[in-house]
Formats: C-alpha cells, sequence, structure tokens
C-alpha cells in the first residue's frame, strides 16, 4: 500500500511539474509574441497566432491523406503516384466500375482504338533506334523510355546506386543530371548520358573551362553512351544555381571539379555560348573529342528563336546538327527554384514538343536529330501521347524518383526528405534500400514500355513508335474532341510531305524562314 501511494505521489509531483512547465514557456511565448514586431498575428494573437504557421504546414499533409480527391493534387494527383507505386510492385494496374478520370477537360488525350488491331501474333516490341549515325561510335538506344537528369548531390548516394542497378535491369538509359559522374552511376553497368551542365561539372579545368582532356577520360568509360549539353530546364529556364560550400565535401569536389570552402557556381548559361554558331561549334567540338553522340536539353520559350538554328544547320550541313535534342517542358521540377520560374517562364511540353518536332522535321533531319521528350512524363498514356507527337524517346525524373518511394512530400529543397532520396542524412537514407528498390526501379520502366506497347496494339500499329497524330484525339474548350493531325498537321519533308506543306500557308512560311526551297 505504501509503495503504491509513493508511486501515486511521484506521478501527482511530475504531473504538477509539467503543468507548471508548461504554463511557464506559454508565459515566455506570450512575453516574445507580444514584444516581437515580425509578424503582426502573433503580436495581436499571442501564443495562438502560432498554430497558424503549425497548421499551414500540416495542410500538405492532411490534403494529401484526408481532403483532396484522387485526381485534385498537384504536381502529380494520387491516381498518378498509386499507379507508378503498383507499376514499380509489379502488381496489377487493372482497375474496376470505370475511369475515374474526367475526359472533358480541354487537352485531355483520348487514343483512337482501331477496329481491327493486330492479332496477338502480329505484335511486337519497340526495336532499338540509332543515335548519331554520323559519329565514330554511334548509340543503339535500346528503350524509348529512359531515366532523365538528376545529379549526384541533388539525389542521395542511395539513391543513385538503386537508378543505375534498376536501369540496367530494365535496359534503360540514366542521365547523370549536370554534377558530374559518380561511381555510383557507375554501379549497376547501365547506359549512361553524361550531361555537361552551365558549370562543366566533371570535366572542367581548374578555371572552369570545359577540359577536352577530362572529356576523353569521360569518354573512354564504355558505359557512357553519349553527352547532353543542357542549356536549361524545365523549372528554371535562364536560371543558374549554386552549390553551397557546406556541402561539397571531398567526394563532391573531386566529382564535380570544384574546391572545398567555396560555393560552386552554376551560370545561367554557357560562358562561350552566344549564338547558334557557337551552339553548333561546341556540339561539333564535344563531338569530335570524344567520338560519341552529342544532343543539348533545353525549356523553349518561342519557336521563332530556333528558326535561325536549323537554319543555321541547313547552311553548315547535316553533319553539324546534333545527335538528339531533349526537349524539356515549362513543368518540369526536378530542380529546385524560384517560384516565378517555375510557374511562368517556359513553354508546357505540349505546345515545345510539337513546335520543335515540326522544325526539325520542315529541315529535313527527321532522320538525323531525334527527339528527347521530357516534363511530367510519368504513365503510359503521357509517354504514348509524346510518341504520337514525334518523339523518339520518352526520360522521366520524378517518375523514377516515385519508383523509389518518393511521396511528394515537396522537401526536396530542405535536405529533410522523408524518403532518403533528395537528403543526406544518413539517418534518413537508411530508409532507402538499394537491393529493394533497384527492383522498383526496373519493374517501373518495365511496366510503363509494356504498357505503352498496349496503347500501341489498341490504335492499330505493331509497336510504339508507329504511332502517329492521327492516332489520337484532343479534347477541345466545348467538349468535343478532334484529332491531333487535324490541330497540328505532321509535315515530313520528302516528296509527300513537302507537297503538304507548300499547300499549307503556315508551313510555307517556316520552309522560307529555314532556307528551303
Amino acid at each position: 500500500m505504501g509503495f503504491a501511494y509513493n508511486s501515486i505521489e511521484v506521478m501527482a509531483i511530475i504531473f504538477i511539474g509539467v503543468l507548471g512547465l508548461a504554463a511557464l514557456l506559454l508565459v515566455i511565448f506570450f512575453v516574445i509574441d507580444r514584444f516581437q514586431t515580425q509578424d503582426a498575428i502573433r503580436r495581436n494573437y499571442p501564443v495562438i497566432g502560432r498554430f497558424r504557421n503549425i497548421f499551414t504546414e500540416l495542410g500538405e499533409f492532411f490534403r494529401q491523406y484526408f481532403f483532396a480527391m484522387d485526381r485534385e493534387e498537384m504536381p502529380f494527383n494520387r491516381a498518378q503516384r498509386n499507379w507508378v507505386y503498383n507499376a514499380s510492385e509489379a502488381k496489377g494496374n487493372t482497375v474496376a466500375f470505370g475511369s475515374t478520370r474526367n475526359l472533358n477537360i480541354p487537352g485531355t488525350p483520348i487514343f483512337m482504338n482501331a477496329p481491327f488491331p493486330p492479332l496477338d501474333d502480329q505484335y511486337a516490341t519497340t526495336a532499338p533506334m540509332l543515335i548519331g549515325p554520323t559519329c565514330r561510335q554511334p548509340y543503339l538506344a535500346p528503350s524509348f523510355f529512359n531515366i532523365s537528369g538528376m545529379s549526384y548531390g541533388a539525389i542521395s548516394k542511395p539513391a543513385v546506386r538503386a537508378l543505375s542497378r534498376g536501369a540496367k535491369v530494365a535496359g534503360v538509359w540514366l542521365n547523370t543530371g549536370e554534377g558530374g559522374l559518380s561511381p555510383y552511376h557507375l554501379e549497376g553497368g547501365c547506359d549512361i548520358v553524361f550531361q555537361i551542365g552551365t558549370a562543366k561539372f566533371g570535366v572542367r579545368d581548374a578555371d572552369g573551362n570545359l577540359s577536352d582532356e577530362k572529356l576523353r577520360e569521360v569518354a573512354a568509360l564504355p558505359q557512357v553512351k553519349m553527352f547532353e549539353i543542357k542549356l536549361s530546364q524545365g523549372a528554371k529556364p535562364g536560371k543558374g544555381g549554386i552549390l553551397p560550400a557546406a556541402k561539397i565535401d571531398e567526394e563532391v569536389s573531386k566529382i564535380r571539379g570544384v574546391p572545398m570552402g567555396k560555393d560552386a557556381i552554376s551560370p545561367n548559361r554557357h560562358r562561350e555560348v552566344d549564338d547558334f554558331d557557337g551552339l553548333l561549334d561546341l556540339i561539333n567540338h564535344v563531338r569530335e573529342v570524344t567520338g560519341k553522340p552529342v544532343g543539348i536539353k533545353t525549356c523553349m520559350g518561342s519557336a521563332d528563336p530556333w528558326f535561325e538554328f536549323f537554319r543555321k544547320i541547313r547552311e553548315r550541313g547535316d553533319d553539324s546538327a546534333p545527335d538528339f535534342i531533349a526537349v524539356d517542358g515549362g513543368e518540369g521540377g526536378t530542380g529546385a527554384a524560384p517560384m516565378p520560374l517555375i510557374d511562368l517562364v517556359g513553354l508546357p511540353l505540349r505546345e515545345a514538343l510539337i513546335r520543335m518536332v515540326d522544325l526539325r522535321d520542315l529541315a529535313g533531319l527527321h532522320d538525323r536529330i531525334r527527339i528527347i521528350a521530357a516534363g511530367k512524363l510519368v504513365a503510359p498514356g503521357d509517354v504514348a501521347w509524346a510518341i504520337c507527337l514525334g518523339a523518339d524517346f520518352i526520360a522521366s525524373a520524378r517518375g523514377f524518383m516515385f519508383s523509389l518511394g518518393c511521396i511528394q512530400a515537396l522537401k526536396c529543397n530542405k535536405n529533410t526528405c522523408p524518403t532518403g532520396i533528395t537528403t543526406h542524412i544518413p539517418s534518413l537514407q537508411k530508409g532507402l534500400v538499394v537491393p529493394e528498390k533497384e527492383k522498383r526501379v526496373a519493374a517501373y520502366a518495365r511496366s510503363v514500355i509494356g504498357e505503352v506497347e498496349t496503347i500501341a496494339h489498341s490504335v492499330g500499329v505493331a509497336e510504339p513508335r508507329q504511332m502517329r497524330r492521327r492516332h489520337v484525339r484532343i479534347v477541345c474548350d466545348d467538349g468535343t474532341s478532334v484529332q491531333m493531325n487535324d490541330l497540328y498537321p505532321s509535315v515530313l519533308l520528302g516528296a509527300e510531305g513537302t507537297a503538304r506543306a507548300r499547300g499549307n500557308k503556315q508551313f510555307e512560311e517556316g520552309l522560307k524562314r529555314l532556307g528551303v526551297v
């Protein structure tokens, strides 16, 4: 009895102590809030006003799990994320009781199923496509769906390792992003696309200029198949970047080729490129040094400047052309950036891709330059739509982040990613188990490829790259749909294509601007 009485007495003292401490904290917070001058709400409503910030932070969580409908969230809704999660676990993605997608929203693509699609034994997997046919070492790319650029440093070591190993299993390429080539990119043995950013990380000399010696070293690696010169990306077109000195340890310093103790600055463009002549000179220089296909990545603001680019190629000859052009939509978003750039700058992929494809085709470079589409393409319908528009390849970053377990916590730029993907905090990285995540990466890639092939079969062709704009209808403002080739006629130069172009006022004007006679 005495023990019980003493226990109750101790618990009472602890309880009173906790209450006293809570009261003291309330008084302290009240005084701080009343006399601070930065926040009017906290000054007028001490202590209570603090809950506004707490609820604002928690709002993202509650909307994601309790209040938002399956198709309501941004930038990716629950239906999209769940499809990727199921695909990453090789689960069935069949649904019951009809679609939850609103098919009356303007811009929605509707694929036109054929009345007599190919039989199962007439179905074909997508054939590899050659990139850089004039290079000393062209690349026969096996997959139309691949991993877009995410730098080591922007994403964590286990994330890069899982992507590399999963890419090898699925037979897709992995883009390094602009942060240089790390051992973790090479670990899995997958094909690598080395991205050259404006700071030339990984291939720069002590002054930050492009180093031919380091270019040759990278190109000598058999896994490195292509080089991509990044002009801009969808998240921040026209904006450079800063890697803070605090994040530059010995490993990052060695990989990127930057000194420790100083911020690593990425200019907003390549300093040695002032115009399209300079860009073509850089492309051809990198290709000559490496012997491998070289392309560019850009977020398009307008088609007008690019007429000059293709006109320059026609003047110089087809051999001067980039081997590929990666078109990023203004909705791209793996890079942290100011909100005005993310929200307001750069054409969406739906407009940019059409313009770049048509410019390439009008210039007669359909078989010379491959087009890679990027920008929120995470599901089979998105990928199939881009192929119908004329893309040869699709590269996805956020789709593969979801396959790694991303929950769209929107903490990518804060080093507090709860899934270990975009953080360098060891305790958080432990949650990303590489052997498990590599399986998810491979399963996701295979699922997208397989279901795009299913869509192609449904519209009446044997494999995805046979799909054309005539196979898709686009929902208009009044709720009706129009075939995409009526909205955006496709012109491939040649006898038939030139005839169509010369009968279309818009295309005739384009031919004149490109110097095509």
